[in-house]
C-alpha cells in the first residue's frame, strides 16, 4: 500500500472540482464566502477521507473479495457460489457509502420514500444480480444476449412507472457501484475468473450487477405509484423557496464556519458504523468456514477495515457539511439564470456541465481500478489513458445533456431509450471483451463525486423546471460509456484487422 500514490489520485480526482467551483462561485454566481470556505475545506476532508478509505479497500476489501471468489469456485459447489454472491452483494451494497448519500438525495424529493427500504431494494437487486453475473461466468452464456435480454426487461418495466421516478430507478444503478462495491465485485469476478484460467471473463460482472437495483427500484416504484403521481408536476425549489435559501446562506457569515460539520458527526459516525458491519461480519464467517487466513494476514485485514471505516468517515463529513451544499446551491444560481435568461446563462450551465463531466470521470476511484485492471489482463493492449479518454468525452456530453434537461425539464426517456438503442446496435459490432468492459465503464464512471456533488448541482439547477423528474444524471453518466468504449472497441477492432493484413503490431 502506497499511502501517498493514493494521495496523489484523490487530489488529482477533487482538486480541479474545487477550482472550477471556487472561479464560478466568486465570478458570475457570486456564493456566499461561508458557503465557499465550508465547500473547500470539505473538499479538503473529502480528498483526506477518499485516499485512507482507497488505502483501506487495497488492505482489506479487495484481497478478501478475491480470495472469497477464488476459494468458492474451487469448492465445485454452485449453490454454495451462488448463495455466497446474493448476501456478499447485498452486505456489500449497504455498506457502500454513495447508497447512503443517494438514498438521503432521494427523500429530500420524495419525502414519502423510507430510506432504509429503498437502501435494502437496491442491495437486493444487486445480490441478485451479482448471483445471476457468476452463474452466467460459470456457464459460458453469452455476455451480448444476457444484456440484450436484461435491458429489454428493464424497458418492459419503465413502461408502467411513473415518469418522474424513472430518472431514480436507472440512478439507482450508478450509485451503486461506487468505491466500496466495485473493488470487491471487480476482485470478486476476477477470482472465480482466475480459478477458471479466464481472466477476461471477469469484465461485465459490474455491468449486470448495476442492472439489479435499476429493475428492483422500477418494481419498488410500483407500489409507489400514486404518491409519485401525485408529486408530479410540482416544483421542488420554487423561486422564493431558493431566494430564501441564498439569503439565509447570505445572513449566516456570522455562523460557527464549523456548525455544519459538528452537527452530523453523531449521525455519521453511526451511518459509517452501519456501512461497515456487514462487511466485518461477512469476512468473519468466510474467515471461518473458507479463507482460514493467517494469523498476519487477518490483522491485514482489520487493519484495512480500521482505514476504511475512518476514511469513509472522514468522507461523508465532508460531503454533508460542506461539498453538497455548495453544489446545490451553485446549480440553483446557475439554473435561475439560464431558466430566466436563457442565452449566454443557458451556454454556461451547459458548458460547466461539460467540464465537470470530463473532469469528474476521472476523479472516480473505481474507474482507476477498473482501467488498471483492464490494463493488465489486456497485457498492456488496452491503455489506461486511451480508455480515460473516451471515458472523459461520454461524461462531458452526458452532464452536458443535464443540464439542458435540467432547464427544460424534459422526461429521461427521451435521451435513456435512444441511447440505449444505440448502445446495443454497437454491442453486435463489437468485440465482447470490449463490450463487458463498456458496461462495467458505466457502473464505474458513477461513483462518489458524481453521487454527491454533481447530482446536488443538478438538483439545485433543476429548482425552475417545474417537475419533480429531476434524477437522472447519474444514470446519463452510466449510460455514456457503453458507447463510448464499444466505439473504441470498433476502432480497435478495425485497427486490429488492418495490421494483421499488414503484419504491423497494433499500438
Amino acid at each position: 500500500m502506497n499511502l501517498f500514490e493514493k494521495l496523489k489520485e484523490t487530489v488529482i480526482s477533487v482538486l480541479p472540482v474545487i477550482v472550477i467551483v471556487l472561479f464560478l462561485g466568486f465570478t458570475v454566481a457570486d456564493l456566499p464566502g461561508l458557503v465557499l470556505g465550508r465547500f473547500v475545506f470539505g473538499g479538503i476532508l473529502v480528498i483526506i477521507g477518499l485516499t485512507v478509505f482507497l488505502a483501506g479497500v487495497d488492505l482489506g476489501i479487495q484481497p478478501v473479495g478475491e480470495r472469497i471468489g477464488a476459494e468458492l469456485t474451487k469448492k465445485r459447489k454452485l449453490w454454495l457460489l451462488l448463495v455466497s454472491a446474493f448476501f456478499i452483494g447485498f452486505l456489500v451494497t449497504v455498506a457502500e457509502p454513495d447508497i447512503q448519500v443517494f438514498g438521503t438525495q432521494v427523500k429530500s424529493v420524495f419525502p414519502f420514500v423510507n430510506k432504509n427500504i429503498f437502501v435494502f431494494t437496491i442491495a437486493g437487486g444487486v445480490g441478485v444480480f451479482l448471483l445471476y453475473g457468476l452463474l452466467r461466468s460459470v456457464l459460458n452464456f453469452s455476455l451480448k444476449l444476457t444484456f440484450l435480454i436484461l435491458y429489454i426487461l428493464v424497458f418492459a418495466a419503465v413502461v408502467f412507472v411513473p415518469g418522474n421516478f424513472i430518472g431514480v430507478a436507472f440512478d439507482s444503478g450508478g450509485a451503486t457501484t461506487g468505491p466500496m462495491t466495485v473493488p470487491f465485485i471487480l476482485a470478486l469476478g476476477l477470482g472465480v475468473s482466475s480459478v477458471r484460467n479466464e481472466d477476461k471473463e471477469s469484465f461485465g460482472l459490474t455491468g449486470i450487477t448495476s442492472v439489479g437495483p435499476v429493475l428492483a427500484v422500477l418494481l419498488y416504484s410500483l407500489f409507489l405509484n400514486q404518491k409519485v403521481v401525485e408529486i408530479s408536476g410540482t416544483l421542488i425549489l420554487p423561486a422564493e423557496e431558493i431566494a430564501v435559501e441564498v439569503t439565509e446562506a447570505v445572513s449566516a457569515v456570522k455562523e460557527n464556519f464549523f456548525s455544519s460539520f459538528t452537527a452530523i458527526i453523531p449521525d455519521l459516525l453511526k451511518e459509517s458504523a452501519f456501512s461497515l458491519l456487514p462487511l466485518i461480519f461477512l469476512f468473519f464467517v468466510f474467515q471461518s468456514f473458507l479463507l482460514h487466513m493467517t494469523r498476519r494476514q487477518t490483522i491485514r485485514v482489520i487493519i484495512g477495515f480500521v482505514y476504511s471505516f475512518i476514511g469513509l468517515f472522514i468522507f461523508l463529513v465532508g460531503v454533508n457539511g460542506g461539498f453538497m451544499p455548495a453544489g446545490r446551491q451553485l446549480g440553483m444560481v446557475l439554473g435561475q439564470k439560464a431558466f430566466s435568461f436563457g442565452g449566454p446563462w443557458l451556454v454556461l450551465l451547459v458548458v460547466t456541465g461539460l467540464i465537470l463531466g470530463a473532469i469528474v470521470v476521472c476523479a472516480e476511484p473505481a474507474v482507476w481500478v477498473l482501467t488498471e485492471q483492464v490494463e493488465n489482463v489486456s497485457g498492456g493492449t488496452i491503455k489506461r489513458k486511451l480508455l480515460l479518454i473516451f471515458l472523459s468525452v461520454g461524461a462531458a456530453v452526458a452532464i452536458g445533456l443535464a443540464m439542458v434537461r435540467a432547464v427544460y425539464g424534459f422526461s429521461i426517456k427521451w435521451i435513456l431509450i435512444p441511447g440505449y438503442l444505440l448502445a446495443f446496435v454497437l454491442m453486435f459490432f463489437c468485440p465482447p471483451l470490449f463490450t463487458g468492459i463498456a458496461f462495467d465503464s458505466g457502473g464505474v464512471a458513477s461513483g462518489p463525486i458524481t453521487s454527491t456533488f454533481v447530482l446536488s448541482f443538478t438538483l439545485g439547477a433543476s429548482g425552475y423546471a417545474g417537475s419533480s423528474d429531476v434524477f437522472g444524471v447519474i444514470a446519463l453518466v452510466a449510460m455514456t460509456p457503453l458507447i463510448a468504449i464499444q466505439l473504441l472497441g470498433i476502432i480497435y477492432k478495425l485497427k486490429t484487422s488492418s495490421h494483421k493484413r499488414t503484419g504491423k503490431e497494433v499500438k
